[in-house]
């Protein structure tokens, strides 16, 4: 099981990307608009910089919904690798069976 807060902070965090999700493609939208003026431009850019850093989508780190572990993720089943065997093992994912000789 990993830290209760690494967990409840990746939490804030995507609660902070769906917070801040549509601004934030509004600014890059002007940022990367060429025919705009470079000041206006620019300003847009501050703007972005102002905003909180954890309300930018690549802060999210993919966590395992069972165990919270960070590493071994498989994003179609939203889980680790150990998770995974456990619980094909107890015979709880649909459809998956694990070999053993």
């Amino acid at each position: 099981m990993a830290k209760t807060s690494s967990v409840e902070k990746n939490k804030r965090r995507r609660n902070l990307v769906d917070r801040y999700a549509a601004k934030r493609a509004e600014l890059k939208a002007i940022i990367k608009n060429q025919e705009l003026p470079l000041e206006e431009r620019f300003r847009a850019q501050l703007k972005l910089s102002a905003l909180p850093r954890n309300s930018s989508k690549t802060r999210i780190r993919n966590r395992c919904e069972v165990t919270g572990r960070p590493r071994g993720y498989y994003r179609k089943l939203k889980m680790s690798r150990v998770a995974l065997r456990e619980l094909g093992s107890m015979g709880m994912i649909p459809g998956l069976v694990k070999s053993s000789w």
